[in-house]
């Protein structure tokens, strides 16, 4: 008999939009490997740019907030495995699930750590270095706590894994890093790939809503497409991402050769055609999407120390440039050196392939499930965190929820 899994999604995936969606998109493939039937659902307004998951196989139901009706809706389902999207669905939606379906395993997919980002931006808007004030800060509260309430959190970098079990506490048994679930690129794609000669200008590339990709790209306007222009005149910039408001598209300017592209339809066909990837990103957590369509695409970058962070551990590499000097001179050196150019693209596809194989990840994620099934009693008697903040006493968001549903009827 097939397995049940619930995905209570905080938005409807939208893979073509944001590395948040292809994510999704790698979760609901892995599970389908492993024989579940699969139920998406989300009190989210659907997009033009959403995800056909009905095209694929999966259910797609829409739920609301603060309502009842999830419960009768659940104790219909009786999932094996409920799914949430980021820690505000599972604030949203965890307690009605441990109430009407406690033998449920609970997962949460953190996507990146909210509450690092969070703190990230407030110590750059400061100008000071990341401190214990900025991390303890009321979304890392938010955030570890439903950590503790969830029988597993998928996270998506080494680096964030080492910061829950360092600096929060967090044990092991609660947490399992799943970084992107990629299919390895073969040496036969390799050779299809456009070579160094046959590509031009730059690229940039990102969820426009997103507040890092949104100052990486007045960084770039402002102070170093500038420095990269008066050295390479004849090049362009080209930027992409879904959600262009009309602050992005004022920035559009054709003479400076800095372009406001708009929604990629596919990823894949703008990054082949760029010689440099450029992403400046000055402040965020996770795994950098934009990096992973480069390397896959054999486009060489420069980045940030924040953007490899859960890439490189070795942050020597020229290609990681933390000051705008750095970063215009070793952009303008890769787009015009293609020893330079084929080196950091073969070292792309070798990290690809020794560091984030797909096929290792999910064998250890389908185990890790198998096993947390197997004795999901033991499992959760030793999350005694975990079982303070599902008693009554502490559970705010229930009885929040109560309320507004009291209050709207």
């Amino acid at each position: 008999m097939k397995k049940k899994l619930l995905i209570i999604g905080f938005v409807w995936p939208e893979p073509k939009s944001s590395a948040a969606g292809s994510r999704m998109m790698q979760l609901i493939s892995f599970f389908q490997s492993q024989n579940y039937t699969i139920t998406f659902a989300s009190a989210c307004a659907k997009s033009d740019n959403a995800f056909d998951l009905e095209s694929i196989g999966v259910n797609r139901v829409t739920i609301e907030l603060n309502h009842s009706s999830f419960d009768d809706f659940i104790l219909m389902l009786k999932p094996d495995v409920v799914l949430f999207d980021r820690f505000m669905t599972e604030e949203q939606f965890g307690w009605r699930v441990s109430e009407h379906c406690p033998k449920a395993i609970k997962l949460l997919d953190t996507e990146d750590l909210h509450f690092l980002r969070r703190a990230r931006q407030q110590a750059f808007k400061e100008g000071t270095e990341i401190t214990s004030i900025h991390l303890f800060n009321e979304t890392a509260k938010r955030e570890v706590a439903s950590i503790y309430r969830c029988d597993l959190s998928l996270i998506i970098s080494k680096a964030e894994m080492q910061l829950l079990k360092t600096t929060f506490k967090i044990d092991e048994p609660l947490l399992l890093y799943v970084p992107f679930l990629l299919d390895e690129v073969s040496e036969e794609r390799k050779q299809e790939l456009p070579n160094f000669e046959s590509r031009q200008h730059f690229i940039s590339i990102g969820n426009f809503l997103h507040e890092p990709n949104y100052d990486a790209l007045l960084y770039l306007k402002k102070t170093i497409w500038k420095g990269i222009r008066k050295q390479l005149p004849n090049a362009q910039l080209h930027n992409y991402g879904a959600y262009a408001s009309q602050k992005v598209t004022q920035l559009h300017n054709e003479k400076e050769g800095f372009l406001i592209k708009g929604f990629a339809n596919d990823v894949n066909e703008v990054m082949q055609q760029a010689k440099v990837l450029l992403a400046p990103i000055r402040f965020g957590a996770g795994l950098k999407g934009k990096l992973f369509d480069a390397m896959q695409n054999g486009t060489s970058f420069v980045s940030t120390s924040v953007g490899v962070e859960g890439i490189f551990d070795n942050t020597t590499h020229d290609f990681i440039c933390d000051s705008s000097e750095d970063f215009i001179h070793h952009a303008v050196k890769l787009y015009q050196n293609e020893t330079l150019w084929k080196t950091q693209q073969s070292l792309g596809f070798e990290m690809l392939s020794s560091q984030f194989s797909k096929s290792v990840f999910e064998s250890q994620f389908a185990e890790c499930l198998e096993l947390v099934s197997k004795d999901l009693i033991s499992h959760r008697a030793q999350n005694f965190i975990g079982q303070l903040l599902q008693h009554h006493t502490m559970q705010s968001t229930k009885f929040m929820s109560k309320w507004i549903e009291a209050k709207n009827s």
